[in-house]
């Protein structure tokens, strides 16, 4: 669609944002859908002058945010969603009227990239392996929307993941246990486990060939999503997939937190297929 005085701008902020997917796979829904949208990514190091130009500047509608500005974004904003507070981190603006409201949708996205995946979240066992920014997305979706039984968290930073444990159990009620991340706690945990997530960067391009779960443990009963997508078929799933373990690719999550921004901007459903067909193509 041709770009006129009443184009609606969303784009992303971040550094770097060179290899970003996100204008392809959002031009393309915009397209398909036939809306006066634009969507392009800009490199921000002075984030505060930037979100002042946002407010100053009409047909403005919303933008994604990256590293390294997901958490300091937050208190430039008028108000953040109550599941981005929890998180304490953003990743959408809506722009409403000159109002900027913040939001998360990698929470949303993680819980419908497992829905869609035939997971039914209620009292699910749960384990989660990390503890940093996507890590706390995830589990505080699983926690405060997905009603799951109870979470235990393995990660190697302890100072990280004992905070993230704390921040759950005051803020959601759902039973945790915290551990550090090795053999010796990954066997029982996965014992007991009927849900694993992966949500360290261990096994992400180029090293492929690393998991950080030995094979042995995987059983038929637990389900692995790897929220790592690149490559589509890590060896974490890889290996998963060789015991029986049904799997969800970490291309989900990022194609249904970019369908949760889409549909926040515009008001109207996604176009999944098209938006998933821009990332598998480039991923495969």
């Amino acid at each position: 669609m041709a770009i006129t005085a009443q184009t609606q701008l969303c784009g992303l902020l971040g550094n770097p944002v060179d290899h970003s997917l996100s204008p392809a796979i959002h031009n393309a829904a915009f397209e398909k859908l036939g809306l006066n949208f634009a969507y392009l990514a800009f490199p921000v190091e002075d984030l505060e002058n930037a979100i002042e130009g946002i407010r100053a500047l009409g047909h403005i509608r919303g933008f994604s945010v990256t590293i390294p500005h997901k958490v300091s974004i937050m208190s430039l904003l008028d108000s953040v969603e109550t599941t981005a507070k929890h998180i304490g981190s953003v990743n959408t603006i809506i722009k409403d009227r000159g109002i900027l409201v913040g939001s998360n949708t990698d929470a949303s996205g993680a819980l419908q990239a497992l829905r869609q995946g035939g997971v039914d979240l209620v009292n699910q066992r749960v384990v989660m392996l990390g503890s940093g920014g996507a890590a706390r997305a995830v589990a505080f979706g699983l926690c405060v929307e997905g009603n799951i039984g109870n979470l235990t968290l393995l990660g190697i930073d302890d100072q990280e993941r004992q905070i993230l444990a704390e921040d759950l159990r005051t803020k959601t009620g759902v039973s945790i246990t915290a551990n550090s991340l090795n053999e010796s706690t990954l066997g029982p945990a996965l014992a007991d486990a009927q849900l694993l997530i992966h949500c360290t960067p261990i096994g992400m391009h180029p090293k492929i060939e690393a998991s950080c779960v030995p094979k042995k443990l995987f059983h038929p009963g637990l389900t692995v999503m790897d929220i790592v997508y690149n490559p589509l078929n890590t060896q974490l799933l890889q290996d998963a997939k060789a015991a029986g373990c049904p799997t969800i690719q970490g291309i989900e999550m990022f194609l249904h937190q970019a369908v949760g921004q889409f549909e926040l901007w515009t008001g109207q459903p996604a176009p999944i297929d098209t938006m998933r067909n821009i990332l598998t193509t480039h991923f495969s």
